[in-house]
């Protein structure tokens, strides 16, 4: 719900700074004080129209900045919006929006103090708001809301969800289904194709490592003949010596007995003595390797020729199939899974066919009884609407629910021999018709005329819709507009019911409309130093009485009287509503 709202060099307000609570907050003042201002701020700052020349003069810029407290019913949609878009911010219990608008008919959007598009302000700002006459924020004038609504309404969770359930399993299905097919009607090409690479990969029998093995055995027959003449010289130096110089294992043998008479001799010495050992030791076991390895050099012509054609052909598999040896063995295996499911798609296909009707069994039996179940509550919806409408001075006003099935041939097939389209939400296709005037025919709630007449049908789909209504905080305007003080009394005492379960701000000229506010500011347009300027003020006490009395025609003390009294009936009649049973009879059919 909105918590606080800054305003800054926007047409006539210069600064200003509200803090707002949850229930009902009335606006009041004469035309032309800048009422229509802060809504026409407030539609900025959810992502309307930015008309740069609201920007106020002098100014370079103008700034509207909306804190939202976040509350449990768009909790979940708003963070999940939040989150894909990277707008998260530490403090999870409130989300910042903020429009500037700049001279040369610039604008920035912020949430959470990070720009962004106009589109995301919006679909953010439309979670969070509805503003009852700027239909661009109003939820119920989106024709895609009206199913949701009206499931809402009716209760119809679980079996929205059972068929949903249904329903993804049969899009799965269908998914796996249509891949399937496809694959046959490529199987003849795609299965040689395969075969071939399969055998390639078979008949060349890699094995992991191979490639180094390889490169290392060619790097030896290579250069076998310097290899041998290498450790024959080394061989020569440790066993033989060179010339009059005796071999190093002699000289080191010399060194060891030497350390060894030493060491007996003093004790102290014996660590010299037995390194003397063990690098002895040493020189004789890298001769014996070395040796060893002599034996392993081997001047192979024909064995080289048959590594290097062994590589290469790992080269050309590699090339085909992968970077390694490990990746062609895998593409192999995935060829051969790609095989297996061509050769049996045929029975596959069969298969998930019998599913398939299985499933369209399902969906058609759920789809039918979430239909029935929406037509019973589309009726109690009408009915409750209708009467809402009389209260509110509309008699004679229809409401309707259409819902329809539009027929398709690739839809799903009924019991009737009819196909109809169909989607997650189920059969039915449903759209909120008005007739608000008596002889006129219904039309879709989004063509209805704008103005008070507008803002009290919202206002009775609102109290109808209460607990199916997710939107936390609701502002009407001009709802007044065209009714007298006795409707004007029912009108607040609606609100007043309403703000119970969400955040309702509401313009008004109506002392008795105005009464029922839990919080009432008066909005006074006022001049200083040669510049018109709009404040804000909390009424509380005598202030509020004295609004109430100008508003009823005066400040004489009739005027002051009737107020006293406007005020003290409709602080009644809200303590009764609070106690009374039918104070909270709205929402859903039971």
């Amino acid at each position: 719900m909105l918590r606080e709202l800054r305003i800054e060099n926007f047409a006539i307000i210069e600064h200003l700074e509200l803090t707002l609570e949850p229930g009902l907050t009335v606006f009041t003042g004469e035309t032309g004080a800048g009422k229509s201002i802060l809504l026409d701020a407030l539609a900025t700052v959810l992502g309307g129209p930015a008309d740069v020349t609201l920007i106020r003069s002098g100014a370079e810029r103008a700034l509207i900045e909306a804190t939202f407290e976040v509350v449990d019913s768009v909790r979940e949609p708003l963070m999940a919006l939040l989150e894909a878009e990277d707008l998260l911010d530490e403090d999870r219990e409130r989300v910042v929006l903020a429009r500037e608008l700049r001279q040369g008919g610039r604008s920035v959007a912020r949430v959470n103090g990070r720009s962004v598009s106009l589109g995301l302000l919006r679909e953010i700002g439309r979670l969070l708001v509805d503003i009852h006459g700027q239909s661009e924020h109003l939820s119920l004038l989106d024709v895609r809301q009206h199913l949701a609504l009206l499931d809402r309404y009716a209760g119809n969770g679980p079996w929205v969800e059972a068929y949903r359930q249904a329903y993804r399993e049969w899009r799965h299905l269908e998914r796996e289904l249509q891949r399937l097919h496809e694959a046959e009607r490529d199987a003849a090409q795609r299965v040689d194709l395969l075969t071939f690479q399969i055998r390639e990969i078979e008949a060349a029998a890699l094995q992991p490592g191979e490639e180094e093995d390889l490169r290392q055995e060619r790097n030896r027959l290579a250069n076998a003949e310097n290899l041998a003449s290498q450790v024959q010289q080394a061989l020569a130096l440790l066993d033989e010596g060179a010339g009059e110089t005796p071999a190093l294992t002699d000289l080191l043998g010399q060194v060891a007995q030497a350390l060894h008479v030493i060491a007996r001799l003093d004790p102290s010495q014996q660590g010299l003595s037995e390194q003397a050992e063990s690098v002895l030791a040493s020189v004789e076991e890298m001769a014996r390797d070395l040796r060893r390895y002599q034996e392993q050099i081997e001047y192979n012509p024909r064995r080289l020729e048959k590594v290097e054609e062994r590589l290469d052909l790992i080269q050309r598999l590699k090339r085909k199939y992968g970077g390694s040896i490990e990746a062609i063995l895998a593409y192999a295996e995935k060829a051969r899974q790609e095989l297996d499911t061509i050769t049996h798609a045929t029975e596959r296909i069969a298969e998930l066919e019998a599913q398939r009707e299985a499933l369209q069994h399902q969906l058609r039996e759920r789809g039918l009884a979430l239909s029935v179940r929406r037509q019973q509550a589309a009726a109690g919806l009408s009915r409750a609407v209708e009467a809402e409408l009389t209260d509110l001075s509309m008699q004679g006003a229809r409401f309707e629910v259409a819902i329809t099935q539009v027929e398709d041939p690739q839809g799903l097939p009924l019991e009737d021999g009819r196909a109809v389209r169909f989607d997650e939400r189920g059969l039915d296709q449903v759209e909120f018709l008005i007739a608000p005037n008596p002889g006129e025919g219904l039309k879709p709630l989004v063509k209805i005329a704008s103005g008070g007449e507008t803002s009290r049908l919202m206002l009775a789909l609102k109290r109808v819709l209460t607990q199916a209504d997710v939107i936390p905080t609701l502002i009407f305007d001009e709802i007044d507009q065209g009714i007298g003080g006795r409707v004007g009394s029912v009108v607040g005492e609606k609100l007043w019911l309403l703000a119970r379960q969400h955040q309702v701000l509401c313009v008004t000229h109506l002392p008795q409309l105005a009464a029922y506010g839990d919080y009432h500011y008066g909005v006074r347009k006022q001049v200083q130093g040669g510049r018109t300027t709009t404040r804000v003020q909390a009424l509380e006490g005598e202030p509020r009485i004295l609004e109430l009395a100008q508003m009823l025609g005066g400040q004489s003390t009739a005027h002051l009287n009737a107020a006293r009294e406007t005020l003290e009936r409709a602080q009644q009649r809200a303590r009764a509503l609070a106690v009374s049973p039918a104070g909270g009879g709205v929402g859903g059919e039971g």
